[in-house]
């Protein structure tokens, strides 16, 4: 299954959201994206039949080794995008709002050229 961005941001949010809190619930990602409920029981049971996410007999939600992966990488590439971003002069929040559109459409090789440049330039 390929993912949509909107699958990614899920993803994103499922794994930005256990890295806080020992359970993460469909709830707790209607919330934190501010989406309906049932929006999110939609793109939960979407991520679930592709194999991205698990979810409990008691409802919380466990990425697999897939959507892990998957997860890590978007986050990865929104923090860099942010904080080259704000380098860069751009404010927080404009920063915040911009990476979180890049870190979808930028290309594996682009994104990698800018972490090496980055690196390269602390």
């Amino acid at each position: 299954m390929h993912l949509q961005e909107s699958g990614e941001m899920y993803l994103e949010t499922i794994y930005v959201l256990s890295k806080n809190k020992a359970t993460v619930r469909s709830l707790d990602v209607a919330e934190h994206m501010n989406y309906s409920k049932p929006s999110v029981s939609r793109a939960i049971g979407l991520l679930k039949n592709g194999g991205y996410v698990e979810v409990e007999p008691s409802g919380n939600l466990k990425l697999t080794d897939i959507g892990r992966e998957v997860a890590e990488k978007i986050y990865a590439r929104h923090d860099l995008l942010k904080t080259l971003l704000m380098r860069m002069g751009v404010d927080e929040e404009t920063a915040v709002e911009d990476a979180c559109k890049m870190e979808h459409s930028i290309s594996d090789r682009s994104f990698e050229a800018i972490k090496q440049y980055f690196q390269n330039n602390k």
